[in-house]
Protein backbone atom coordinates (compact mmCIF):
# COMPACT_ATOMS: atom_id res chain seq x y z
CA UNK A 1 0.00 0.00 0.00
CA UNK A 2 1.45 3.43 -1.08
CA UNK A 3 2.17 5.98 1.92
CA UNK A 4 -0.75 8.50 2.57
CA UNK A 5 0.32 11.51 0.68
CA UNK A 6 -2.16 14.71 1.92
CA UNK A 7 -2.60 17.89 0.53
CA UNK A 8 -4.66 19.92 2.13
CA UNK A 9 -7.30 22.27 0.14
CA UNK A 10 -8.39 24.76 2.74
CA UNK A 11 -11.67 26.00 0.88
CA UNK A 12 -11.91 29.60 2.80
CA UNK A 13 -8.43 30.70 0.64
CA UNK A 14 -9.61 28.58 -2.50
CA UNK A 15 -13.70 29.77 -2.34
CA UNK A 16 -16.67 27.81 -4.48
CA UNK A 17 -16.17 24.01 -4.97
CA UNK A 18 -16.10 24.94 -8.81
CA UNK A 19 -12.63 26.20 -7.95
CA UNK A 20 -11.58 22.87 -6.31
CA UNK A 21 -10.89 20.76 -8.99
CA UNK A 22 -8.17 22.93 -10.35
CA UNK A 23 -6.51 22.42 -6.92
CA UNK A 24 -6.80 18.56 -6.32
CA UNK A 25 -5.14 18.35 -10.27
CA UNK A 26 -2.38 20.10 -9.00
CA UNK A 27 -2.14 17.77 -6.03
CA UNK A 28 -2.15 15.06 -7.95
CA UNK A 29 0.97 16.03 -10.29
CA UNK A 30 3.02 16.95 -7.38
CA UNK A 31 2.15 13.32 -6.54
CA UNK A 32 -0.21 13.71 -3.44
CA UNK A 33 -2.04 10.80 -3.30
CA UNK A 34 -4.71 12.25 -1.09
CA UNK A 35 -6.75 15.73 -0.77
CA UNK A 36 -7.96 16.62 2.62
CA UNK A 37 -11.08 19.33 2.92
CA UNK A 38 -11.60 21.46 6.05
CA UNK A 39 -15.28 21.38 6.65
CA UNK A 40 -17.61 22.10 4.44
CA UNK A 41 -20.45 23.24 6.87
CA UNK A 42 -23.04 25.42 7.19
CA UNK A 43 -21.36 27.25 10.35
CA UNK A 44 -22.71 28.61 12.91
CA UNK A 45 -22.53 32.86 14.41
CA UNK A 46 -19.11 32.98 14.61
CA UNK A 47 -18.43 31.51 10.30
CA UNK A 48 -15.85 29.46 11.32
CA UNK A 49 -15.63 26.20 9.36
CA UNK A 50 -15.12 24.25 12.73
CA UNK A 51 -18.80 25.71 13.92
CA UNK A 52 -20.68 23.41 12.41
CA UNK A 53 -24.48 24.37 12.68
CA UNK A 54 -26.04 22.05 9.75
CA UNK A 55 -24.43 18.98 8.58
CA UNK A 56 -26.86 19.20 6.01
CA UNK A 57 -26.36 22.08 4.26
CA UNK A 58 -22.62 23.16 2.29
CA UNK A 59 -21.54 26.90 4.01
CA UNK A 60 -22.77 29.55 1.63
CA UNK A 61 -18.88 30.74 0.79
CA UNK A 62 -18.45 27.35 -0.90
CA UNK A 63 -21.42 27.52 -3.23
CA UNK A 64 -20.84 28.51 -6.63
CA UNK A 65 -23.24 31.22 -8.10
CA UNK A 66 -27.15 30.57 -8.44
CA UNK A 67 -26.95 27.51 -6.20
CA UNK A 68 -29.71 26.30 -4.54
CA UNK A 69 -28.75 26.93 -1.09
CA UNK A 70 -29.72 23.67 0.25
CA UNK A 71 -28.16 22.01 -3.00
CA UNK A 72 -25.35 19.08 -2.13
CA UNK A 73 -25.00 18.67 -5.88
CA UNK A 74 -21.86 21.10 -6.25
CA UNK A 75 -19.88 18.86 -3.67
CA UNK A 76 -20.68 16.31 -5.34
CA UNK A 77 -19.78 17.25 -8.39
CA UNK A 78 -16.11 18.06 -7.41
CA UNK A 79 -16.12 14.44 -6.03
CA UNK A 80 -17.02 12.89 -8.74
CA UNK A 81 -14.37 15.25 -10.67
CA UNK A 82 -11.49 14.31 -8.17
CA UNK A 83 -12.67 10.26 -8.47
CA UNK A 84 -11.17 10.68 -12.09
CA UNK A 85 -7.84 11.59 -11.47
CA UNK A 86 -7.63 8.82 -8.83
CA UNK A 87 -7.17 10.94 -5.59
CA UNK A 88 -9.58 9.84 -2.73
CA UNK A 89 -10.88 12.60 -0.54
CA UNK A 90 -10.72 12.52 3.29
CA UNK A 91 -13.28 15.33 4.89
CA UNK A 92 -12.82 16.57 8.72
CA UNK A 93 -15.46 14.79 10.78
CA UNK A 94 -16.05 16.81 13.83
CA UNK A 95 -18.17 14.91 16.69
CA UNK A 96 -16.91 16.98 19.64
CA UNK A 97 -18.73 19.84 19.28
CA UNK A 98 -21.51 21.67 17.63
CA UNK A 99 -22.11 25.62 17.17
CA UNK A 100 -23.69 26.83 19.90
CA UNK A 101 -26.64 28.38 17.78
CA UNK A 102 -26.77 24.98 16.18
CA UNK A 103 -30.49 23.49 15.86
CA UNK A 104 -29.53 20.38 18.10
CA UNK A 105 -29.03 22.42 21.25
CA UNK A 106 -33.01 23.08 21.36
CA UNK A 107 -34.06 19.57 19.67
CA UNK A 108 -31.77 17.43 21.32
CA UNK A 109 -30.75 19.15 24.42
CA UNK A 110 -29.67 15.90 25.99
CA UNK A 111 -26.74 15.08 23.34
CA UNK A 112 -24.70 18.59 25.04
CA UNK A 113 -22.41 18.46 28.20
CA UNK A 114 -24.20 21.22 30.56
CA UNK A 115 -23.21 22.98 33.69
CA UNK A 116 -24.67 23.49 37.20
CA UNK A 117 -27.05 25.97 35.63
CA UNK A 118 -27.86 24.03 32.92
CA UNK A 119 -26.56 26.23 30.30
CA UNK A 120 -24.24 24.41 27.36
CA UNK A 121 -20.83 23.96 27.95
CA UNK A 122 -18.19 25.36 25.40
CA UNK A 123 -15.24 22.90 25.30
CA UNK A 124 -12.00 23.91 26.21
CA UNK A 125 -8.14 22.79 26.43
CA UNK A 126 -5.08 23.22 28.79
CA UNK A 127 -1.37 23.66 27.08
CA UNK A 128 0.24 19.87 28.31
CA UNK A 129 3.26 21.78 29.00
CA UNK A 130 1.55 25.07 30.72
CA UNK A 131 -1.89 24.13 32.90
CA UNK A 132 -2.23 28.10 33.33
CA UNK A 133 -3.09 28.36 29.89
CA UNK A 134 -6.40 27.27 28.68
CA UNK A 135 -7.66 28.08 25.23
CA UNK A 136 -12.12 28.11 25.78
CA UNK A 137 -13.56 27.97 22.40
CA UNK A 138 -16.94 30.04 23.12
CA UNK A 139 -18.81 29.69 19.69
CA UNK A 140 -18.71 26.16 20.22
CA UNK A 141 -20.92 23.56 22.38
CA UNK A 142 -19.74 20.58 23.72
CA UNK A 143 -21.08 17.23 22.51
CA UNK A 144 -21.64 15.10 25.23
CA UNK A 145 -20.65 11.48 23.29
CA UNK A 146 -19.69 9.87 26.82
CA UNK A 147 -22.28 10.51 28.99
CA UNK A 148 -25.44 11.30 27.36
CA UNK A 149 -28.70 9.77 28.61
CA UNK A 150 -29.60 9.84 25.06
CA UNK A 151 -26.37 8.64 23.91
CA UNK A 152 -27.91 5.70 21.12
CA UNK A 153 -29.91 8.56 19.29
CA UNK A 154 -26.65 10.37 19.12
CA UNK A 155 -24.10 8.12 18.00
CA UNK A 156 -26.89 6.72 15.51
CA UNK A 157 -26.64 10.59 14.31
CA UNK A 158 -23.14 10.52 14.05
CA UNK A 159 -22.86 7.06 12.04
CA UNK A 160 -25.53 8.62 9.75
CA UNK A 161 -23.62 11.49 8.78
CA UNK A 162 -20.48 8.97 8.35
CA UNK A 163 -22.72 6.87 5.98
CA UNK A 164 -23.47 10.07 3.69
CA UNK A 165 -20.58 11.11 3.37
CA UNK A 166 -19.43 8.06 2.45
CA UNK A 167 -22.39 7.73 -0.20
CA UNK A 168 -21.44 11.15 -1.51
CA UNK A 169 -17.96 10.04 -2.59
CA UNK A 170 -16.13 10.70 0.53
CA UNK A 171 -13.09 8.17 1.19
CA UNK A 172 -11.35 9.03 4.59
CA UNK A 173 -12.21 11.25 7.75
CA UNK A 174 -10.11 13.53 9.42
CA UNK A 175 -10.65 13.37 12.99
CA UNK A 176 -11.05 16.35 14.83
CA UNK A 177 -10.08 16.19 18.70
CA UNK A 178 -10.28 12.36 18.14
CA UNK A 179 -8.39 12.02 21.84
CA UNK A 180 -11.74 14.10 23.07
CA UNK A 181 -14.77 11.39 22.10
CA UNK A 182 -14.45 7.96 23.20
CA UNK A 183 -13.02 5.01 21.85
CA UNK A 184 -16.59 3.21 21.67
CA UNK A 185 -18.04 5.54 19.24
CA UNK A 186 -14.70 5.81 16.89
CA UNK A 187 -14.73 2.06 16.55
CA UNK A 188 -18.77 2.19 15.36
CA UNK A 189 -18.22 5.06 12.97
CA UNK A 190 -15.18 3.16 11.59
CA UNK A 191 -17.23 -0.02 11.06
CA UNK A 192 -20.80 1.80 9.91
CA UNK A 193 -17.61 3.50 7.11
CA UNK A 194 -16.29 0.39 5.91
CA UNK A 195 -19.58 -1.60 5.53
CA UNK A 196 -19.84 1.27 2.06
CA UNK A 197 -16.25 0.93 1.32
CA UNK A 198 -13.90 -1.76 3.25
CA UNK A 199 -10.73 0.34 2.22
CA UNK A 200 -12.46 3.63 4.34
CA UNK A 201 -9.39 5.29 5.92
CA UNK A 202 -9.89 7.58 9.33
CA UNK A 203 -6.76 9.52 10.44
CA UNK A 204 -6.95 10.73 14.09
CA UNK A 205 -5.92 14.95 14.78
CA UNK A 206 -4.15 14.59 18.18
CA UNK A 207 -2.39 18.24 18.07
CA UNK A 208 -2.26 19.56 21.89
CA UNK A 209 -3.54 16.36 23.07
CA UNK A 210 -1.61 14.81 26.15
CA UNK A 211 0.49 11.74 25.95
CA UNK A 212 -1.77 9.84 27.72
CA UNK A 213 -4.73 10.08 25.60
CA UNK A 214 -2.54 9.91 22.19
CA UNK A 215 -2.15 6.04 23.79
CA UNK A 216 -5.70 5.47 24.50
CA UNK A 217 -6.51 5.69 21.25
CA UNK A 218 -4.73 2.96 20.72
CA UNK A 219 -8.66 0.72 20.96
CA UNK A 220 -10.01 3.02 18.97
CA UNK A 221 -9.21 1.44 15.42
CA UNK A 222 -7.65 3.94 13.42
CA UNK A 223 -5.84 3.98 10.51
CA UNK A 224 -3.29 6.92 11.45
CA UNK A 225 -2.83 10.06 13.54
CA UNK A 226 -1.11 13.16 12.80
CA UNK A 227 2.20 13.43 14.83
CA UNK A 228 3.89 16.05 16.70
CA UNK A 229 7.20 16.06 14.59
CA UNK A 230 6.91 19.30 13.38
CA UNK A 231 7.87 21.30 16.67
CA UNK A 232 10.98 18.74 16.88
CA UNK A 233 14.22 21.00 17.14
CA UNK A 234 16.40 18.28 16.06
CA UNK A 235 18.32 18.44 19.96
CA UNK A 236 16.51 16.55 22.01
CA UNK A 237 14.80 13.46 22.45
CA UNK A 238 11.27 13.65 23.08
CA UNK A 239 10.48 12.74 19.35
CA UNK A 240 12.28 10.30 19.04
CA UNK A 241 10.71 8.81 22.08
CA UNK A 242 7.28 9.26 20.94
CA UNK A 243 7.88 7.80 17.32
CA UNK A 244 8.67 4.66 19.50
CA UNK A 245 5.70 4.58 22.00
CA UNK A 246 3.32 6.28 19.11
CA UNK A 247 3.87 3.32 16.81
CA UNK A 248 2.16 0.96 19.01
CA UNK A 249 -0.77 2.91 18.29
CA UNK A 250 -1.23 3.40 14.81
CA UNK A 251 1.49 4.71 12.02
CA UNK A 252 1.65 8.39 11.98
CA UNK A 253 1.20 11.36 9.44
CA UNK A 254 4.41 14.31 9.77
CA UNK A 255 3.80 17.93 8.51
CA UNK A 256 5.66 20.59 7.99
CA UNK A 257 2.72 22.99 8.87
CA UNK A 258 -1.46 23.01 9.03
CA UNK A 259 -3.88 25.36 9.02
CA UNK A 260 -3.70 25.45 12.63
CA UNK A 261 -0.24 26.68 12.90
CA UNK A 262 2.06 29.76 11.40
CA UNK A 263 3.31 29.13 8.13
CA UNK A 264 6.86 28.13 8.20
CA UNK A 265 7.93 30.63 5.40
CA UNK A 266 6.98 33.34 8.20
CA UNK A 267 8.38 31.64 10.87
CA UNK A 268 11.69 31.36 8.81
CA UNK A 269 11.51 34.38 7.23
CA UNK A 270 10.83 33.58 4.26
CA UNK A 271 14.03 30.47 4.04
CA UNK A 272 13.43 28.46 1.17
CA UNK A 273 16.18 26.11 2.21
CA UNK A 274 14.39 25.61 5.71
CA UNK A 275 10.88 24.86 3.81
CA UNK A 276 12.72 22.36 1.60
CA UNK A 277 14.41 20.69 4.99
CA UNK A 278 11.21 20.33 7.31
CA UNK A 279 9.18 18.75 4.20
CA UNK A 280 11.97 16.35 3.25
CA UNK A 281 12.39 15.94 7.04
CA UNK A 282 8.85 15.02 7.40
CA UNK A 283 8.36 12.65 4.37
CA UNK A 284 11.16 10.44 6.21
CA UNK A 285 10.35 10.65 9.51
CA UNK A 286 6.88 8.73 9.75
CA UNK A 287 4.61 6.36 7.41
CA UNK A 288 2.54 9.34 5.99
CA UNK A 289 2.50 12.80 4.86
CA UNK A 290 0.63 15.93 5.59
CA UNK A 291 1.12 19.19 3.40
CA UNK A 292 -1.14 22.37 3.43
CA UNK A 293 -2.38 24.37 0.08
CA UNK A 294 0.44 27.57 -0.02
CA UNK A 295 3.24 25.77 1.34
CA UNK A 296 4.73 25.00 -2.16
CA UNK A 297 4.60 28.79 -2.80
CA UNK A 298 6.18 29.82 0.65
CA UNK A 299 3.10 31.82 1.18
CA UNK A 300 3.40 33.13 5.26
CA UNK A 301 0.18 34.24 5.98
CA UNK A 302 -1.75 32.12 8.60
CA UNK A 303 -5.13 30.66 7.09
CA UNK A 304 -7.76 31.50 9.80
CA UNK A 305 -10.88 29.28 10.16
CA UNK A 306 -12.73 32.68 10.37
CA UNK A 307 -11.42 35.67 8.22
CA UNK A 308 -9.25 33.89 5.24
CA UNK A 309 -10.88 34.10 1.95
CA UNK A 310 -9.71 33.53 -1.74
CA UNK A 311 -8.45 37.47 -2.28
CA UNK A 312 -5.99 36.76 1.05
CA UNK A 313 -4.26 34.27 -1.97
CA UNK A 314 -0.26 35.20 -2.01
CA UNK A 315 2.26 36.13 -4.46
CA UNK A 316 4.77 33.23 -4.71
CA UNK A 317 7.93 33.84 -2.88
CA UNK A 318 9.20 30.71 -4.35
CA UNK A 319 7.90 27.56 -6.43
CA UNK A 320 8.42 24.17 -4.29
CA UNK A 321 6.49 21.83 -7.13
CA UNK A 322 9.89 20.18 -8.50
CA UNK A 323 10.70 19.59 -5.12
CA UNK A 324 7.80 18.56 -3.56
CA UNK A 325 7.10 16.24 -6.66
CA UNK A 326 10.47 14.77 -6.26
CA UNK A 327 10.17 13.94 -2.69
CA UNK A 328 6.71 12.54 -2.80
CA UNK A 329 7.93 10.21 -5.67
CA UNK A 330 10.50 9.11 -3.60
CA UNK A 331 8.71 8.37 -0.62
CA UNK A 332 6.42 6.42 -2.55
CA UNK A 333 8.35 4.36 -4.34
CA UNK A 334 11.64 3.51 -1.89
CA UNK A 335 10.52 0.26 0.39
CA UNK A 336 12.44 2.27 3.31
CA UNK A 337 10.66 5.44 3.22
CA UNK A 338 7.30 3.82 3.95
CA UNK A 339 6.10 2.35 7.04
CA UNK A 340 6.97 3.86 10.15
CA UNK A 341 9.86 2.66 10.64
CA UNK A 342 12.49 2.51 13.48
CA UNK A 343 14.28 5.48 14.56
CA UNK A 344 18.08 6.08 16.07
CA UNK A 345 20.34 9.09 16.54
CA UNK A 346 22.99 7.81 15.22
CA UNK A 347 25.33 10.35 16.33
CA UNK A 348 23.62 11.53 19.03
CA UNK A 349 21.49 14.29 19.02
CA UNK A 350 24.27 16.84 19.80
CA UNK A 351 26.35 18.14 16.98
CA UNK A 352 25.30 20.40 14.06
CA UNK A 353 24.31 17.75 11.96
CA UNK A 354 21.23 14.78 12.94
CA UNK A 355 22.13 11.70 11.06
CA UNK A 356 18.22 9.78 12.04
CA UNK A 357 19.06 5.87 10.75
CA UNK A 358 15.70 4.26 9.64
CA UNK A 359 15.16 0.94 9.89
CA UNK A 360 12.30 -0.69 7.93
CA UNK A 361 9.31 -2.00 10.22
CA UNK A 362 10.77 -5.28 9.85
CA UNK A 363 14.02 -4.64 10.84
CA UNK A 364 16.06 -6.40 7.85
CA UNK A 365 16.94 -3.16 5.66
CA UNK A 366 18.21 0.45 6.91
CA UNK A 367 19.33 3.73 5.64
CA UNK A 368 20.11 7.06 6.98
CA UNK A 369 18.14 10.76 7.37
CA UNK A 370 20.88 13.32 7.27
CA UNK A 371 20.06 17.06 8.80
CA UNK A 372 22.14 20.26 8.75
CA UNK A 373 20.42 21.87 11.80
CA UNK A 374 22.18 25.10 10.73
CA UNK A 375 20.00 27.33 8.68
CA UNK A 376 22.97 29.91 7.98
CA UNK A 377 26.55 27.60 7.22
CA UNK A 378 27.14 24.34 5.60
CA UNK A 379 28.70 21.66 7.63
CA UNK A 380 30.45 18.62 7.30
CA UNK A 381 30.04 14.85 8.74
CA UNK A 382 31.89 12.06 8.67
CA UNK A 383 30.16 8.59 6.70
CA UNK A 384 32.62 6.12 7.83
CA UNK A 385 31.55 6.47 11.20
CA UNK A 386 28.27 5.27 11.01
CA UNK A 387 29.39 2.57 8.36
CA UNK A 388 26.77 4.24 6.23
CA UNK A 389 29.78 2.77 2.88
CA UNK A 390 29.51 -0.41 3.86
CA UNK A 391 25.75 -0.93 3.65
CA UNK A 392 25.46 -0.36 -0.15
CA UNK A 393 23.45 2.73 -0.20
CA UNK A 394 23.53 5.44 -2.27
CA UNK A 395 23.30 9.21 -1.52
CA UNK A 396 20.05 11.32 -3.22
CA UNK A 397 20.38 14.89 -2.42
CA UNK A 398 16.90 15.51 -2.56
CA UNK A 399 16.58 19.14 -1.39
CA UNK A 400 18.91 20.25 -4.78
CA UNK A 401 16.62 20.66 -7.72
CA UNK A 402 20.17 20.20 -9.86
CA UNK A 403 20.98 16.74 -8.10
CA UNK A 404 20.32 13.52 -10.16
CA UNK A 405 17.07 11.64 -9.31
CA UNK A 406 18.74 8.49 -8.86
CA UNK A 407 21.08 8.28 -6.18
CA UNK A 408 25.16 8.88 -6.48
CA UNK A 409 28.16 6.23 -4.50
CA UNK A 410 28.33 7.55 -0.74
CA UNK A 411 31.51 9.77 0.29
CA UNK A 412 33.56 9.13 3.17
CA UNK A 413 32.82 13.01 4.25
CA UNK A 414 29.91 15.18 3.03
CA UNK A 415 29.23 18.65 3.33
CA UNK A 416 25.34 19.68 3.75
CA UNK A 417 24.33 22.95 2.40
CA UNK A 418 22.57 25.18 5.22
CA UNK A 419 19.59 23.60 6.05
CA UNK A 420 20.36 20.52 3.82
CA UNK A 421 18.29 17.18 3.97
CA UNK A 422 20.40 13.90 2.48
CA UNK A 423 18.74 10.94 2.38
CA UNK A 424 21.40 7.52 1.97
CA UNK A 425 18.89 4.84 1.12
CA UNK A 426 19.34 1.14 -0.10
CA UNK A 427 20.11 0.89 -3.83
Amino acid sequence: MSPPLIYNLFPRLVGPTTRWPEHARAAAEMGFNWLYVNPWHYPGFSGSLYAPKEFDRINPLFLPPGTDAYSLEPLRDFLNDVRDLGIPVMMDLVVNHTSKDAPLVSEHPDWYVRDAEGEVVSPSVTDPDDASKRTVWGDLAEIDNAGSTDRENLWSFWATLVADAMEMGFAGFRCDAAYMVPAGLWRRLISVAREHDPEATFFAETLGAPVDSVLALREAGFDYFFNSSKWWNFRESWALDQHASFGRIAPSISFPETHDTTRLAEDSGGSEPVQRQRYAFAAAFSAGLMMPIGYEFGFRNRVDVVHTKPSDWERPSFDLRPFVGRVNRLKSNHHLLQGEGHLNAALGLEGDVLVLERRSDDGNSRGFILVNKDAGAEREVDLESIGARNDALELLRVCRDDAPEGGVPVPTKLRLAAAEVVYLLPS
